[in-house]
């Protein structure tokens, strides 16, 4: 495969924040081999993460072999950067559950099946730490560092200069030196040359390339990225219920499309070179179309579609373009029908709901008890008279009259009937 300048991808895309001397000539000679490491203490990865996934990505994009380091020794750690407490420390079960969930979604972004020279790596550091002692480390591994250079990492620093700060565990302040030895093992094992990570890991990855000069007498080198902030100041990848994952059990695609669609035009324009595989060309011509027109949210649209894709699949994207429509009268009865609970409830987050029980709608429910004697939706069965008269009800999207009765048939994923007064009074019927 033919070899891409890997740093000036990641230039034009904006993904460089720091990168060691002579870094962009070492990849340009054949194919190197690179790692990024991800904490395994969930069972999925989050948007958060998306910048380090892509960073592999693009690593093998460009014809070189990139290596998923899950942190199983370092998971039951906790890495001390930019946290302010420590974390609870998992068992082995778990990590390795943990580990296998992250693969699944990393092989989304990477080859890990094809054969290639470049094939993905997936390694677990609990592998070679495991039977590491105690004494062996401190004698093999931790001469080689100074306390005086280990102090001196900003990841250290800030931990114990902060004012609410109670300090930092032995555990944690070693923590570095075990990312370090890491990267000199997968250097020995696997002339892996380059560690990769945010802004915030520039002091652990050093730490490595010390550790590979001085007890290996070679050469490792660095890059790191900016991290990713939002124009209004907010955390990128949260919302208001917690973090955007990527495992559709956590985060619906339809909330995942939407988290992408609801972007800054701002955002928009840095996300899309960063989080998709589109070209430069591709992207600067998206650009120029939505700043000709950008009540049409192209950017956002064309965001949203890549980065679900990627992450869920095709059909995902396109029922999340569906259950979007329904809010804005779109949307067909059909189409209103074809969401599953999870969806259904995330369309109409914050709609009013009222609990019937299914005896009632198995002998048909009349439509004025359902708008009002049931649910209290409308006031009154006068106001409900009324408008049904004007013409203003709708089940499911549908227009209905006086006499109508909801049934079994109305129910929305066995469960749930939409009432509908207008274009935008919702009223959820559940059925228990």
């Amino acid at each position: 495969m033919e070899l891409k300048n890997f740093v000036q991808e990641l230039q034009w895309r904006g993904m460089v924040h720091d990168v060691m001397p002579e870094t962009e000539a070492h990849l340009m000679e054949q194919m190197r081999a690179a790692y990024v490491g991800f904490d395994p203490t969930a069972d999925s990865l989050h948007i958060g993460n998306l910048v380090p996934i892509m960073l592999l990505a693009f690593y093998q994009r460009c014809g070189h072999k990139p290596f998923a380091l899950v942190g199983g020794a370092t998971g039951m750690i906790g890495d001390p950067s930019g946290k302010s407490s420590e974390r609870n420390l998992l068992d082995e079960e778990t990590l390795r559950h943990n580990q296998e969930c992250v693969r699944n979604q990393l092989s989304q972004f990477l080859d890990f099946s094809s054969g290639n020279d470049n094939q993905a790596v997936m390694v677990n550091n609990y592998d070679w730490m495991k039977e590491f002692s105690f004494l062996d480390f401190i004698r093999d591994v931790g001469k080689h560092l100074t306390v005086n250079y280990m102090m001196a990492k900003d990841s250290v620093k800030s931990r114990l200069s902060g004012e609410s700060s109670e300090g930092m565990s032995f555990t944690e302040f070693t923590y570095q030196l075990v990312q370090g030895y890491d990267f000199l093992h997968l250097y020995r094992a696997h002339e892996c040359t380059l560690q990769m990570g945010g802004s915030d890991q520039w002091g652990n990855i050093t730490t490595g390339t010390e550790l590979i000069r001085r007890m290996a007498g070679g050469k490792g080198f660095a890059l790191t990225c900016p991290l990713i902030t939002k124009s209004d100041g907010s955390k990128f990848g949260k919302s208001e219920g917690g973090n955007i994952w990527l495992d559709a059990n956590r985060t619906s695609p339809y909330k995942f499309y939407q988290y992408w669609l609801n972007s800054s035009d701002e955002d928009a324009e840095k996300y899309i070179k960063i989080f998709t595989f589109l070209d430069q060309e591709t992207i600067e011509r998206l650009v120029e179309e939505h700043q000709q027109a950008p009540h049409a949210r192209l950017l956002q649209k064309r965001l949203a579609q890549e980065v679900t894709t990627t992450v869920h699949s095709e059909a995902d994207y396109e029922n999340a373009v569906k259950a979007s429509e329904i809010l804005f009268g779109k949307s067909t009865s059909e189409d209103l029908r074809k969401l599953n609970e999870q969806t259904f409830l995330d369309v109409f987050e914050g709609v009013p709901q009222a609990e019937v029980a299914r005896t009632h709608i198995e002998n048909g429910l009349d439509i004025i008890a359902a708008l009002s004697g049931d649910t209290q939706f409308l006031k009154s069965n006068g106001e409900a008279r009324r408008a049904l008269k004007e013409n203003s009800i709708s089940v499911n999207k549908e227009k209905v009259s006086e006499g109508y009765e909801i049934s079994t048939t109305d129910l929305i994923d066995g469960k749930f009937v939409l009432l509908q007064r207008g274009k935008k009074n919702y009223y959820i019927i559940k059925v228990a």
